[in-house]
This record gives structure tokens, sequence and C-alpha cells, in this order.
């Protein structure tokens, strides 16, 4: 499928979403929003891949925000920015997804590598918050997510005082995971997501799920038992007898449940 704002290619279990709006520091637009999302969709209906990065055109941002270009005048749904659909399809894929920051991580952008599974960095890159020093704030994946990554201080400082964050620095506390010098952050980029799809695909999004149940409520529970629950038990042998008992109109024998 073709996109205008971002690419999409894959490199045996290796999926990589590239947003390719250099010229504008890869920030999304409405556009860009919508397509990460439908890429995600379809990630998420095949079993080729098994590990998925998301990446920034060029070597000097990664993505520094968000531009409302195209929205309707109006404070309505239809005039927002859709970020949060774009994190929350991220959040809920059930394939792992690795952020590879190749520059600036800026606002929306900074978000953006956080709501991502796990985060690797080139040593030039720069991580910020600026929302509050240019009239916005991001209240929910921004703020709750940022301080199960660093602590409730450091989060608060990070936003109240909009200053730069090195590569190095970000990883000493914890908001990134690694850091490769600049020019192997492809080749490691890569080796990194390998590494992750050689575990078990059915383990690994259950682990995600769970960990993303801590924050989605009834969404969260319910994507537990959907996607990962669910199935596992229509294949017992106590899902099998009852379905089978119902069908035939009879009790069903418990002795058949299994243990």
């Amino acid at each position: 499928m073709s996109y205008r704002t971002i690419l999409y290619e894959e490199d045996g279990p290796v999926g990589t979403i590239t947003l390719n709006r250099p010229d504008d520091g890869n920030m999304f637009t409405i556009e860009t929003c919508h397509e990460v999302r439908g890429c995600i969709d379809g990630i998420r209906r095949e079993t080729r891949t098994r590990a998925i990065v998301l990446t920034g055109a060029g070597d000097r941002f990664f993505c520094i925000g968000g531009r409302k270009d195209g929205a309707e005048p109006t404070r309505l749904y239809a005039g927002m920015l859709p970020t949060l659909e774009m994190y929350e399809a991220i959040d809920k894929l059930q394939k792992p997804v690795i952020a590879s920051v190749n520059g600036f991580a800026v606002g929306g952008g900074n978000v953006l590598q956080m709501v991502c599974d796990l985060t690797i960095a080139k040593e030039s890159a720069v991580f910020r918050q600026v929302g509050p020093m240019m009239g916005s704030f991001d209240a929910g994946y921004g703020t709750w997510y940022l301080e199960d990554l660093v602590g409730k201080k450091r989060a608060k400082e990070i936003w109240y005082t909009n200053r730069r964050i090195k590569a190095v620095e970000a990883l000493e506390m914890g908001l990134i995971n690694r850091v490769v010098p600049d020019a192997e952050l492809a080749e490691r980029t890569r080796e990194y997501a390998l590494e992750v799809a050689e575990r078990g695909s059915f383990a690994l999004a259950s682990i995600k799920g769970a960990f993303n149940a801590r924050h989605g409520g009834v969404s969260g529970l319910a994507r537990m038992a959907h996607d990962l629950l669910l199935p596992g038990y229509l294949d017992s042998e106590e899902s099998k007898e009852l379905g089978a008992a119902f069908r035939e109109r009879r009790s069903p024998d418990p002795d058949r449940f299994g243990h």
C-alpha cells in the first residue's frame, strides 16, 4: 500500500514505518496520523512481521511534534489532530514497536517514542517537551507514560522547565533503552528488532497486553481477554465440551473439562 507522508517496508520479520516529512521535522499531520494508524491496522492483520520499527526520514529529526494542517475550523472532533488514535494504535498493537530515534524527538515526537515499547537512539539525539513554553500541553500519554519511565519529580521537571535532554542522559534516567553511535543506528536497530523477533510472538503479545491493561481500565482488561486469553480458552476442553453440550441440548460432562 502506498502512502503520502510515511513509508512502510518489510525485511524478513521486521516491518519499518518511517515518518517521511524530513523538510518539516517529520512533524505529523492529520494525514500522517491516519496513515500510521491505517498502516498499523494492516500490520495487526498479518503474521509476516514479529517486530516493528518506527523512525524518521533523514538524519536530523525523528519527529518534532504535530501540525493541524487541513483541520476544519471547529472545536469539535473534526478540528482536532488525531494524535491519540495514532498513539493508541501503537500501544495496542500486539507486536513490539521499537522507536529508532535518529535526531530530535520533541513535543509530540517525544511522546511518540515513549508510547513505543522500546527506544534505541543515536548519540546525537535530543529529547524535549516544549508545550508550556509554546502554548500547548499533553495531559495524557505525555504525562502518565513519562512519569512511569522517569518518575514523577523528574517528569514534572521535564514538563515545567522544557530543557533539552541528550541521549546519554535520557538513557541514564530511563527515558530510552539504548544509545549507539550515530553511524550505527540503522544496523543496531535491526539487530535489536531481530533479537526481539526471535521471542515467542504470543508470549510477547501477552506481556504487552498485561502492561497496557494497567492504564487501559475496562478497555485494557477487555483487550487482554479478547485478544489473548479468550482464544486460549476457546481451544480448551472445557470450552469445547460446553459448546458441544449446548448444541446437543444435554448437560455438560465436567469430567471432560480438563484441569
